[in-house]
């Protein structure tokens, strides 16, 4: 009978109490995190209510019974354990636990961000919560790189950002913790030469990843230039040193979208686009059209 009046009254303190701040899990679950204060109130034992913090290793100090785990469970769940503690200090102990703070772990956020930095965040926080903090990846022309995530230990888990954030695939959006890392690598820059029938000859700029494509019109690939995109010259160091030369038809490739004509770039590379004949001057603006439509949208 007693048991039962008790059993009420957590059911009555759970409706008339105030609603405590929660935390979700990816599931959909509340759950306790390091850095939580939660509230544990053991009814008929004033002595023993109390708000006490959750530590880092995920356990809270609680009298008579020492560590408790308790992240990672839902409050129901650390009650249960909890009051399984208790029963050899507290006869038929009824227990309820709320949240009511969530912690706030610091978390420094570095590399390819618009705003590198340490930044407080929710207990509950994930991978995008810190990039978001940090105003966002800078360079989002291409494939995303993965980013190195490493907890307070110093274990370090590679996140791939094109499934995350290109794929939606949540189960890579990593649960941070007080002391976490998080580093987002930039793209490679290096330069190529491209010269022959563009309009700025030269040592362009592109980035790993990047095709062939994307330099000819970095380079310029105006009407006037007059380009032959037909018959590109691509020279190439080979692994032992001596130079190997292709040639590209360009233009059949993005008309066609086949990215395996349309070759990745490599540092060193040199490209030589040739001046159209005469009479294929009206070929060449379509094709220049061509180019700059295709790489820019």
């Amino acid at each position: 009978m007693a048991y039962r009046f008790a059993a009420s009254l957590a059911i009555l303190a759970a409706i008339l109490l105030p609603g405590p701040v929660w935390a979700a899990s990816a599931s959909g679950q509340t759950v306790i995190h390091p850095g939580d204060t939660i509230n544990v109130l053991v009814f008929g034992d004033q002595t023993l209510t109390q708000n006490v913090m959750v530590l880092p290793d995920g356990t809270i100090e609680y009298p008579l019974v020492g560590r408790v785990p308790v992240a990672g469970k839902t409050p129901a769940d650390a009650s249960t354990i909890l009051a399984e503690r208790l029963k050899e200090y507290v006869r038929h102990p009824v227990i309820t636990i709320s949240i009511v703070t969530l912690g706030q772990p610091d978390v420094l956020v570095l590399g390819d961000v618009k705003l590198p930095g340490k930044y407080q965040l929710r207990s509950d926080a994930k991978l995008t919560d810190a990039i978001a903090a940090a105003g966002g990846i800078i360079n989002v022309n291409g494939a995303m790189p993965d980013a190195r995530v490493a907890d307070a230990a110093g274990r370090v888990t590679v996140v791939s950002l094109e499934n995350l954030l290109q794929r939606g695939e949540t189960q890579y959006d990593l649960t941070l913790g007080e002391g976490s890392v998080v580093y987002v690598p930039g793209p490679i820059h290096f330069t190529v030469d491209v010269s022959g029938a563009v309009d700025h000859p030269g040592d362009i700029q592109v980035n790993e990843g990047d095709r062939l494509s994307v330099a000819i019109a970095r380079a310029g690939n105006s009407q006037n230039s007059q380009a032959d995109l037909n018959h590109i010259r691509l020279v190439r160091m080979s692994s032992n040193g001596t130079p190997t030369t292709t040639e590209v038809n360009l233009y059949e490739a993005l008309n066609n979208h086949n990215e395996s004509v349309d070759v990745a770039l490599q540092k060193g590379d040199v490209i030589y686009v040739p001046q159209a004949a005469k009479h294929s001057d009206i070929f060449s603006g379509f094709a220049s059209g061509l180019l700059f439509l295709l790489t820019h949208f």
